[in-house]
């Protein structure tokens, strides 16, 4: 990266597209059940829909059948190979530049390098976060409904009714409803993020062919541990996130005001442990989505198919 004479932007961006379906067609159930594990409000009388991680797969599973755990999958493998080629080739882009001349990268400059990568990402991560969310958590939303015998407020909704919506109503900025708040928890997951992927990548054994780079396995080990913990290190602001961009609420849930209003609102309706909700099911979904797609990422798929020398 920062030692290389000359910074390949094209194949990098390939790899990172790559990267980027095939880790999220991997995991995409189990962001599903983290979404709605998120979602789901505690009743007045305690009363919930989902017990467990294990629990919302098992009734998701039974209601909606295995299509049912994929809901949304399409806009969100759509969307993900941007925002996966934006994310891994910034932060490359951004290490390359700030090394120091004597081929050196102090960790505020890794740091850096990861925010900004992190910033970038969010012209297209927020659209896919905020269509995707809608498509995951109507399922529980419908069931919710059921239960309260209210099924006639609950349409039938797709990726392309809800952007026509939101452009009808909202124009353009409608697509970006809760952009602070997904900027909050996306450059600081990049600021834990890479630099601890890079410092755990270097511990690993080297390839054979002289590049410098690890092997692959330690490429996925090192981004499971790094995805994992940087996931649960911003689970507050991922499920502030979420609440915020939910359009259809079930019955009786809150509305936030921003991004104040919905941490005080949680803190104080459901206490601190609300901020980890669906937290291990986040480090199980990130831990393997990035294990994955940085080691397709280092695979040099895109360097093969543009005849680029690795």
């Amino acid at each position: 990266m920062g030692d290389q004479p000359k910074f390949k932007l094209l194949p990098k961006i390939l790899n990172g597209g790559i990267a980027g379906i095939v880790g999220v067609t991997c995991v995409f159930p189990l962001d599903l059940v983290k979404t709605r594990l998120q979602n789901q409000q505690i009743g007045p009388n305690g009363e919930r829909m989902y017990n467990s991680m294990l629990d919302c797969f098992k009734k998701t599973y039974h209601v909606e059948g295995y299509f049912g755990m994929y809901r949304g999958s399409g806009v969100n493998i759509l969307l993900i190979t941007p925002e996966k080629a934006i994310k891994l080739t910034a932060n490359d882009f951004f290490r390359h530049h700030l090394t120091t001349k004597d081929g050196k990268l102090p960790i505020h400059r890794e740091m850096t390098a990861g925010g900004l990568a992190g910033l970038c990402q969010i012209v297209v991560t927020t659209p896919m976060e905020l269509l995707k969310i809608q498509l995951q958590d109507a399922g529980r939303v419908a069931a919710q409904a059921v239960a309260s015998g209210q099924t006639a407020s609950v349409p039938k909704i797709s990726a392309t009714s809800i952007t026509l919506q939101l452009l009808r109503e909202k124009g353009i900025l409608g697509l970006y409803r809760g952009t602070a708040a997904t900027m909050l928890r996306d450059v600081s997951f990049s600021i834990v993020y890479f630099p601890l992927f890079a410092h755990l990548n270097s511990l690993g054994p080297r390839k054979s062919d002289g590049s410098g780079e690890a092997v692959f396995w330690c490429s996925f080990l090192a981004g499971c541990a790094s995805g994992s913990l940087a996931a649960l290190a911003v689970n507050p602001f991922d499920v502030v996130k979420t609440r915020l961009q939910l359009l259809s609420k079930g019955v009786n849930e809150t509305q936030y005001s921003g991004i104040m209003n919905a941490i005080i609102t949680i803190m104080k309706d459901e206490g601190p442990r609300a901020f980890f909700k669906g937290g291990a099911c986040r480090m199980i979904v990130i831990a393997p989505l990035f294990g994955i797609a940085q080691m397709v990422y280092y695979f040099g798929v895109g360097e093969a198919i543009l005849g680029y020398k690795k």
